[in-house]
């Protein structure tokens, strides 16, 4: 008797341990119900399971299998879609999960630092904006702050929320406006990841290996490794951080392209960032493997005190080190000169910065037929101490509000001389003729050059703001 019990115990801890090495199938938080993937892609689908597990993934009528591996990874590429749902998705292997509500749209990232944070809940007319925000197709996650010394597989939580007055409150503004513009043009589902952080600097975004690369941070990279409570750690104390904790988890989930309103907090190092955000959209492109995708951004605002002098200034140098990413295919920028605040880095007009964005995602990433920019400098003639400035981009001509009844914002200079503020007046359809009686043969012009130029007044036909540029190379404050 007492032999049968012993043998049934045993019988019994065996099959408590047979049944303690089974795991569920278990997926990252963002494949969930309300979730959008994206359409005209291969839909990557990837979790957990006990190794070798056979895992089936359904989504509508497309079914497809694979096995985990000995690490218990898996992962599966669905067909490519065209937009619609909703539909169901079910991921069987030992379990089974079911998701409802799945659309089939396009998927935006939306990153960067606080103003990419800024919710709906603080802009502009956010009482009118979240009473009317019924948009049941687009949707919105929120990837959690978290820092991290290593590559994280997963993120510890999050959910997709549908766009309602009960949830808008706390989208990020800039993703939400931006979004809700795409779906009034195109009609279609729109999805976006959100995943910022206040006050960060750009390499905290940025993989290990490209860090590793770069000679300004490898050696931080190497005091990363010896600090043993990462979870004290402010993000911008080593660089990789956030990338490791809040980027890398949602490669490669499936998506259009990336917005990004981040540069405040790198100013001071306009010069590097020509070379560290350039590196960044690199960077995300090759980890994504998707290719060139559509990199969007936003120019810094105008903030401060406005200048009664012409000077030298970081926010100038930022925002042209970020004009000259514009250089790597497929990128867009928002340039928002007149839409800051003088006292406040944080302007609440985050839906003229959607708006713009927009306009670059329809033009960028749509191929849309449209003015998507403001005036660009083109080129520069110099003539009987005058200079002569010809704009690209102006749609049907150059557009000068009559505040002032000249246009704002121009300094010249001669070579190696001080520069002061200029005469200008419009020249035909796309010029404008700059002079000033004590610069004597001038070689050089900048335009909106300060933290905070105050009233520009310079706009293309479309009512988009001419973009601060200089001709010259002088060295400047971030050398």
């Amino acid at each position: 008797m007492k032999i049968n019990v012993l043998k049934r115990s045993l019988l019994v801890l065996m099959l408590i341990s047979s049944l303690s090495g089974f795991s569920e199938v278990s997926l990252p938080p963002f494949f969930n119900c309300n979730m959008v993937l994206q359409q005209g892609i291969a839909i990557p689908v990837w979790g957990w399971a006990s190794p070798g597990e056979k895992v089936t993934v359904t989504l509508d009528k497309n079914v497809v299998s694979t096995r985990s591996g000995k690490n218990g990874k898996w992962r599966v590429d669905l067909p490519k879609m065209n937009y619609g749902g909703p539909f169901k998705m079910t991921v069987k292997g030992k379990d089974l999960h079911t998701f409802g509500n799945v659309m089939i749209g396009e998927v935006w990232v939306c990153s960067g630092q606080s103003n990419m944070e800024f919710k709906v809940s603080s802009a502009k007319n956010s009482a009118q904006e979240i009473a009317s925000a019924n948009y049941k197709n687009i949707r919105s996650f929120t990837v959690k702050k978290r820092v991290s010394k290593e590559p994280q597989e997963n993120l510890e939580e999050g959910e997709w929320w549908e766009c309602s007055p009960q949830t808008v409150a706390d989208f990020s503004a800039v993703g939400y406006f931006f979004a809700r513009n795409l779906y009034e043009k195109l009609n279609i589902p729109i999805g976006i990841i959100h995943t910022s952080w206040g006050g960060t600097v750009a390499e905290t975004w940025m993989s290990p290996e490209a860090i590793a690369a770069d000679p300004d941070f490898s050696e931080l990279l190497g005091k990363l490794k010896a600090v043993d409570n990462v979870t004290k750690v402010n993000p911008n104390d080593y660089p990789t951080l956030l990338y490791n904790g809040m980027l890398y988890p949602i490669i490669p989930y499936g998506i259009k392209g990336a917005i990004w309103y981040q540069g405040e907090s790198n100013a001071s190092r306009a010069q590097q960032y020509k070379r560290v955000f350039s590196n960044l959209i690199k960077d995300w492109r090759t980890k994504w493997g998707e290719g060139n995708f559509p990199f969007l951004f936003v120019q810094l605002a105008n903030f401060k005190k406005a200048v009664a002098e012409p000077a030298e200034s970081e926010w100038a140098e930022l925002r042209e080190a970020q004009t000259q990413t514009l250089k790597l295919e497929n990128t867009g920028m928002a340039t928002i000169i007149d839409v800051g605040d003088a006292i406040d880095i944080h302007p609440t007009d985050k839906q003229t910065v959607g708006y713009r964005l927009s306009l670059a995602a329809r033009k960028i990433a749509y191929g849309e037929n449209l003015i998507y920019t403001g005036p660009t400098y083109q080129s520069m003639k110099s003539e009987n101490n005058k200079i002569l400035i010809t704009f690209d981009h102006v749609g049907k001509g150059l557009k000068i509000t009559d505040k002032y009844g000249y246009i704002n914002g121009f300094t010249i200079a001669s070579k190696d001389g001080e520069f002061k503020w200029a005469k200008a007046t419009q020249v035909g359809n796309n010029q404008v003729m700059l002079t000033n009686e004590a610069v004597d043969n001038p070689s050089a012009v900048r335009y909106g050059w300060a933290d905070n130029p105050d009233d520009l007044n310079l706009y293309n036909s479309e009512g988009l703001p001419a973009n601060p540029f200089r001709t010259d190379t002088r060295p400047g404050k971030t050398k």
